[in-house]
């Protein structure tokens, strides 16, 4: 069947009868626009994606830190899945700041009904500064219940260490074995936290090699690296390329976005999303 394309004057974009993949994004809502679902948004959009969102909490932040986090309610959560579910066909599910263990238990749920779809999981457990974001509890609820649900694992070696529970000092081979221990089933632990003059990435999958991923790390903060690397991730898998294409293609992407960083507020740099991949 032939797509006819509808073009009122050439100034506007033409309509098309085709449907671009759907991709859903699972966060907190970030008011500067660096992180959250807004970041999340623009990665998806770059990619060719429609970018839908369900909040799990409001935060009060600049770019510097985060002040205060207020978690949503877990039922509405729920209902508004649901709710997309039965209007759309969702692609893709990255989430991001889980915000509450209520929340987390909410978003298994929505998992756990839609078993067919990927997920794409970043860990947010602290802010880029280190401010707290994430209880035993909470941390506890994650491992147990929601790693097991997730295709793609991106913590950053921080985040490894908490979600794993082994020290810090721990061989990267060790973490990254760890977490596929707890379910999930690709797990690309970053190195962006470290000190050296190179980053290296790791992605680790059952019954395969460990890949590494070379790249120089730049001078500066920058606020929503790890948003820009998952989301890019669960885009590339909406438009259907195999997982470690994916990882791979996204991490170019995301070098690119930080080196074309912009001076947005008072703090981090902000990627810029919409460069060329």
């Amino acid at each position: 069947m032939a797509i006819i394309c509808l073009t009122a004057s050439t100034n506007i974009m033409p309509i098309c009868n085709n449907t671009p993949p759907i991709a859903l994004s699972i966060s907190g809502h970030d008011p500067t626009g660096g992180a959250g679902v807004i970041a999340d948004a623009e990665v998806f959009m770059h990619f060719g994606c429609h970018p839908c969102s369900i909040l799990t909490c409001q935060t009060v932040q600049d770019s510097s830190t985060v002040q205060r986090l207020i978690p949503l309610n877990g039922s509405d959560l729920i209902a508004q899945a649901n709710a997309l579910f039965n209007d759309m066909s969702i692609s893709v599910i990255k989430i991001g700041l889980t915000g509450s263990v209520e929340c987390v238990t909410a978003i298994v749920n929505v998992l756990q009904q839609h078993p067919n779809v990927p997920v794409v999981f970043d860990p947010v457990l602290a802010s880029g500064d280190g401010t707290p974001l994430a209880s035993k509890k909470l941390i506890n609820a994650i491992t147990d219940t929601l790693l097991p649900l997730v295709d793609v694992l991106t913590p950053n070696t921080l985040e490894a260490v908490t979600l794993s529970t082994l020290s810090a000092d721990s061989p990267i081979e060790e973490l990254g074995e760890n977490l596929l221990q707890k379910g999930a089933k690709n797990v690309l632990i970053t190195g962006g936290h470290g000190q050296a003059e190179q980053i290296f990435n790791h992605l680790f999958q059952t019954d395969q090699a460990t890949q590494q991923y070379g790249s120089e790390r730049l001078s500066g903060e920058y606020h929503g690296t790890g948003c820009t690397l998952a989301s890019a991730i669960a885009a590339l898998i909406a438009t259907g390329e195999p997982i470690q294409n994916a990882v791979e293609q996204a991490q170019a992407y995301t070098a690119t976005s930080i080196k074309n960083a912009r001076k947005i507020g008072k703090g981090q740099l902000f990627p810029y999303r919409f460069t060329s991949h």
